[in-house]
């Protein structure tokens, strides 16, 4: 792959502008090793190729350009093109917004497909005829016919509609379980990381101080004291009140 069109790609992808600098430490590598002989003359063959696609994208025949925007890089469509744009994004469909039920119910289809209720509720261990009238609602599956059984439960299947919403150019194309469950076991562990930092910091260190434990006697024998203190207090309280019963003249 040329450089360009390493440059167009991380353009593309790139959800916020992306700084040149960071642009180079992507290509830098291969950059040196198609001939560079330091990071200075590395980094003037990306700016200069840079440059040259923001030149080819602001030709005529192309309706997006390449824009600095905020200290970085960022593909955009052309003004001229803005009436014809904002047309396409008033008839785009509004994104669909899936409970974690209807995800995981969803998912199993996708892998399982075709498939029945009973067979979706087993494996997610609940039911799940709940949420297949949303998945319904929402053309994201389809009845595939009954299940030659006892009962004939219905079976369901992904669709097309599906396909566009996830871009894929059919089911093939699905992660495998093994890609899949190293996904999951990765956002599981950025997840955890904070926590292993919280940990690390709240747990004592081999050069603290433990507490002194000469102050918490000290404080014990305090209460302690105070607490015969008031107890003699009251003792003598009470042996008065008994002579003051006990005197005559009272």
């Amino acid at each position: 792959m040329s450089l360009k069109a390493k440059l167009e790609a991380i353009i593309y992808a790139a959800e916020t502008p992306i700084t040149l600098d960071h642009i180079f430490q992507l290509v830098k590598d291969s950059v040196i090793n198609d001939g560079a002989t330091d990071e200075a003359e590395a980094k003037s063959v990306v700016r200069a190729t840079l440059d040259d696609l923001v030149a080819d994208y602001s030709a005529a025949d192309h309706g997006v350009e390449i824009r600095q925007v905020a200290g970085g890089y960022r593909m955009s469509t052309k003004p001229e093109h803005h009436d014809v744009v904002r047309l396409f994004a008033k008839s785009l469909k509004p994104p669909i917004r899936l409970s974690l039920p209807a995800l995981e119910t969803l998912a199993v289809i996708a892998y399982k497909q075709p498939v029945t209720v009973p067979e979706i509720s087993e494996i997610r261990g609940v039911d799940s005829s709940g949420v297949i009238g949303t998945l319904l609602d929402r053309k994201l599956i389809t009845t595939a016919g009954r299940k030659a059984v006892v009962g004939r439960p219905i079976l369901y299947r992904s669709t097309k509609e599906f396909l566009l919403r996830f871009g894929l150019k059919d089911v093939t194309e699905l992660p495998s379980m093994e890609e899949f469950e190293k996904l999951v076991a990765e956002s599981f562990q950025s997840d955890l990381l904070p926590v292993d930092d919280q940990t690390s910091e709240s747990a004592p260190t081999e050069n603290s101080t433990p507490p002194d434990s000469s102050l918490s006697e000290a404080g014990s024998a305090e209460e302690q004291s105070d607490l015969q203190s008031v107890e003699a207090a009251e003792d003598e309280g009470m042996a008065a009140a008994d002579r003051g019963e006990n005197d005559p003249a009272a």
